[in-house]
């Protein structure tokens, strides 16, 4: 049996269909309630799109610029199969969930979905997304490592002349300043 308490009160047994209130009376959610309905990119991917609109959205619409981005495409490139899987899950399980919650407002029949002002406690957790999530360094180590292979293939083939003394020692200093770099970077990104 599982109560859920908003409040300071009692709203009532979660698994019984017969309660006055729900849990889209809750004002506020703890850390494991939002990291829980994050879990799925399909949810996050929604309230992403929904950050970004003012008013009602069509799930139509919806639905397919969440398969845009989880086909890394345009709305234009997708394939009615890709937007079908994607409209279908939404209308089902994602979107009834944050519906239930208070997160949106869904209105199954008209096919709508409406940003609540409890969505805006999920930007922190959003935050960034709009931004390529790519991370860059393990390119720049990639070719690090590609250049220092060039110099050191360059150096055994007598093409370069330089000692086998000078050519660690580049190569130690390049590792180290990209290693620098990418520590540096990571601070002041934190």
């Amino acid at each position: 049996m599982a109560i859920t308490v908003s409040r300071n009160h009692v709203v009532g047994d979660e698994n019984s269909s017969d309660g006055a209130e729900s849990d889209a009376d809750q004002s506020e959610f703890d850390p494991d309630d939002i990291y829980h309905l994050l879990q799925t990119r399909r949810r996050r991917d929604v309230l992403r799109y929904l950050r970004t609109t003012d008013g009602p959205v069509r799930l139509r619409d919806l639905a397919e610029q969440v398969a845009a981005w989880e086909q890394e495409t345009t709305i234009e490139n997708l394939t009615s199969s890709q937007r079908q899987r994607v409209y279908i899950s939404l209308y089902q399980s994602h979107l009834p969930k944050l519906d239930n919650r208070g997160i949106v407002d869904y209105d199954k029949d008209r096919g709508v979905v409406t940003a609540t002002p409890l969505a805006a406690q999920f930007d922190p957790y959003l935050a960034g997304l709009e931004e390529s999530s790519e991370d860059p360094w393990p390119r720049r180590y990639a070719g690090t490592v590609g250049c220092c292979s060039l110099f050191l293939a360059a150096t055994a083939g007598g093409i370069a002349p330089a000692s086998w003394f000078s050519t660690a020692v580049l190569i130690v200093v390049a590792f180290t300043v990209v290693t620098a770099l990418h520590a540096y970077s990571a601070q002041v990104a934190s």
